[in-house]
């Protein structure tokens, strides 16, 4: 291993020996994650035999898309997987944006209040809020629908208290988003979105618990569907599309609710009756199928990082013995050129366009300049290993993905290389 790593990659044996040492100490983590991975792949597969998936579900229609039993199936599988009433899952959905967004518009209405308790959404969310962007595009607030949020408590946990005081008759959904974002805070935890939404039941029964699960899914071995929450989106090519999904969202719920969804997605009258997969269904299954197991791989991958880049003395969130709930490893670097090198690392380690340099650009959604690496099978595919970050204070990078840990370990060696290439790690 340590040859082709320094011979290909340029690891030097310093950097591989202070590999090993993180190694050494993470390994209890890694079984934990296993576990888990075992679980939700046995749940997985019931899913799948309960639904009696055949050949025939690969098939494609034209057209309308009338009587798609694979697109039917794909839905059932993805209710049942995800403690979910109903589902939508299509291809058509072209970001986990595009399925929060869908969510949201399809179950509030003029007059209603939104209620982030997560602080501020993630950038890309802002404009459909109406917090952000052109005035015209049909943004919630254009439409008469109030918005609120709550700050989190300084260690990250949600602040019921403040999330009481917002509510009032208006309020229709309160929404949390389960990943860190462009943010320090933590991800939350299944036991913490389980108290929240008995919580927000209690105080008003009728109030609609959304949850943003982008990055977790399969990261415990249950899903905030299971525990009380009333509707959850995602997107395919982030954990649950298991790296073979080429695009499409999801979105698990209420029976009620994902038919307002889907009146939303298409038109009244019609709501999920049509639709075309395009042939997708075989994609979207077999990565599904594998997904626990790809999880498990790009959780160890940001276990690996957190441990490696606290070992050089770096901040890092979360530590490397912390509970997780998304597959996000965020790294301080404390400066924009480190920022540029370490996603320079992580393209360098990539399968696809390796030989390319990433550069900060102004992103659609994004007030800062954002930089990306990602090397992948399929475009913008979180899953597969990339790294990004705004070019602003204090220059955290959001690490995440790999295909496989072995993969994920190379690219956080990578990137480790480039900052001490660089003179910004000067000591190991």
């Amino acid at each position: 291993m340590s040859d082709i790593l320094t011979r290909e990659f340029g690891i030097s044996p310093a950097l591989l020996a202070a590999a090993r040492r993180a190694e050494d100490e993470i390994r209890p983590v890694f079984a934990r994650i296993d576990a888990v991975s075992e679980s939700c792949s046995y749940k997985v597969l019931a899913a799948f035999r309960k639904n009696r998936i055949a050949d025939t579900h690969f098939a494609w229609n034209t057209g309308y898309g009338y009587d798609d039993a694979g697109r039917a199936a794909v839905e059932r599988v993805y209710a049942d997987v995800f403690g979910a009433e109903a589902a939508l899952v299509r291809p058509l959905i072209v970001n986990g944006t595009h399925a929060i967004s869908l969510a949201l518009t399809g179950v509030l209405r003029p007059s209603d209040e939104l209620l982030y308790c997560t602080g501020a959404p993630y950038d890309t969310i802002q404009p459909t809020i109406g917090l952000t962007g052109d005035e015209g595009n049909g943004s919630l607030r254009e439409y008469g629908v109030t918005y609120q949020q709550a700050e989190l408590l300084p260690g990250g946990d949600i602040d019921r208290d403040a999330v009481r005081r917002a509510i009032t008759p208006a309020t229709r959904v309160i929404a949390l988003q389960r990943a860190t974002g462009y943010s320090d805070r933590k991800a939350l935890t299944m036991a913490e979105i389980a108290g929240f939404t008995a919580f927000c039941h209690d105080v008003d029964p009728d109030i609609i618990l959304f949850v943003d699960n982008c990055y977790g899914e399969f990261l415990d071995e249950l899903e905030p569907s299971n525990v009380g929450a009333d509707i959850v989106a995602g997107s395919l090519i982030k954990n649950p599309g298991g790296g073979l999904a080429l695009s499409g969202g999801y979105i698990a719920g209420r029976q009620d609710l994902i038919e307002r969804v889907a009146c939303r997605m298409t038109t009244p009258g019609i709501g999920g009756e049509c639709g075309l997969t395009f042939g997708q269904t075989r994609t979207i299954l077999q990565g599904l199928f594998i997904a626990p197991h790809v999880v498990a791989g790009a959780q160890k991958g940001a276990v690996f990082c957190a441990r490696l880049f606290e070992n050089l003395g770096f901040s890092v969130s979360p530590r490397w013995d912390e509970e997780r709930s998304d597959i996000i490893e965020t790294v301080r670097l404390g400066s924009p050129e480190a920022l540029i090198a370490f996603c320079e690392g992580i393209q360098s380690a990539s399968p696809v366009d390796s030989h390319v340099r990433p550069e900060p650009w102004d992103m659609p959604g994004y007030d800062d300049k954002v930089i990306m690496a990602a090397g992948a099978f399929v475009q913008g595919s979180s899953i597969e290993m990339s790294a990004d970050g705004p070019l602003r204070e204090p220059f955290n990078v959001y690490f995440q993905g790999g295909l496989t840990y072995e993969h994920a370990k190379t690219g956080v060696l990578a990137a480790a290389q480039r900052l001490i290439d660089k003179g910004i790690i000067k000591t190991l």
